[in-house]
């Protein structure tokens, strides 16, 4: 009798802590962990997206300066042929008229010529075309570039930023 009694004592006593054990084993995350969680995550974001699109901004001013190389480039070809440098309407014209460029490689900037004398000197612009996401940029809001190869870069209020834009 002993035995049994001790037998079915011990196999409640067993399975009840065994239970016990299993369920806290099984546990998941607390509201308070994931609200923290949460937090953590959000703090993060809102420190990398601003970081994030300036460095999409700077990695899209090639799109300018690579257009001004082209620009200068066929400029000096369109001086061979003709004797002075195109105007800003002779861009887009195919050569020997014009210098056949149509825009930049993904039109975030808009191309012009500036001169007061194309059969000596010209500087090509670049500045962001309406739409465009290069708007936002506004630490590099004009490019330049002369027949001398001179780079210019402005700011949105004016002031000067080459060595920051042309790098």
């Amino acid at each position: 009798m002993t035995g049994q009694g001790r037998g079915v004592g011990a196999h409640v006593g067993t399975h009840v802590g065994t239970h016990v054990a299993a369920h806290r084993h099984h546990r998941g995350f607390t509201l308070i962990e994931l609200m923290v969680t949460i937090a953590i995550v959000g703090i993060l974001a809102s420190i990398a997206y601003p970081a994030y699109r300036a460095q999409v901004l700077r990695a899209q001013r090639t799109d300018a300066t690579a257009a001004l190389l082209q620009v200068a480039a066929a400029q000096e070809r369109f001086y061979l042929q003709n004797n002075t440098y195109a105007a800003t309407a002779n861009i887009t014209t195919a050569p020997p008229t014009g210098l056949g460029i149509p825009g930049t490689d993904r039109r975030y900037y808009t191309l012009t010529i500036e001169s007061t004398d194309l059969a000596t000197a010209f500087t090509a612009v670049a500045v962001p075309a309406a739409g465009s996401p290069q708007l936002r940029d506004t630490n590099c809001a004009r490019f330049t570039l002369t027949e001398a190869q001179l780079r210019g870069a402005t700011k949105s209020g004016g002031a000067d930023n080459t060595t920051t834009c042309w790098r």
